[in-house]
């Protein structure tokens, strides 16, 4: 019950235009993932950047489970297995960046596609979660129940080898 787990890991390429820029980045997230991103629209108009709202600007896609263990440990590996304390929030939460999608293991050049870098939330929690989530009898969780940013860092260290940087 105590036990931490990823509830998540959401994987986001923000291209900031539509078009074709955005189908490569679409298809090169697809590659990566396994599974078909969504297309994110822009929430407002923002004239310097050249973005209206309603703009389709980003890809995202939502692992769990086996997939989500998968892709970490492949950007963990991109990233050299190294993340700054900075990088979790005070629920433990992790957000990391790739610069590249080439830096990923496995990960082959195609000139058709080009590089686009990307975002990576990791979502811990333990079990129980859901009482505080589902709709119908919701409930509160105690506050030692919830995951710290302390033993969300010693869990990501025992579970990957992930080496915390100050």
């Amino acid at each position: 019950m105590r036990r931490i787990r990823i509830e998540k890991v959401v994987v986001n390429c923000s291209v900031g235009k539509s078009g074709a820029p955005l189908e490569r980045a679409e298809k090169i997230l697809e590659m990566l993932t396994g599974q078909k991103p969504s297309i994110r629209k822009a929430k407002k108009t923002i004239r310097g950047f050249g973005i209206h709202r309603g703009e389709p600007i980003a890809v995202m896609t939502t692992l769990r489970r086996g997939k989500a263990r998968e892709f970490l440990q492949k950007a963990f590996a991109a990233v050299g297995y190294r993340v700054r304390e900075e990088n979790f929030d005070q629920y433990g939460n992790l957000a990391f960046g790739i610069k590249e999608h080439l830096d990923i293991p496995g990960t082959k050049y195609n000139p058709d596609l080009g590089v686009i870098g990307m975002d990576i939330i990791i979502h811990v929690s333990r079990a129980g979660r859901r009482v505080v989530l589902r709709r119908r009898a919701r409930s509160k969780i105690g506050k030692k129940h919830l995951v710290t940013k302390e033993e969300s860092m010693k869990f990501f260290q025992e579970e990957f080898g992930v080496k915390i940087v100050s």
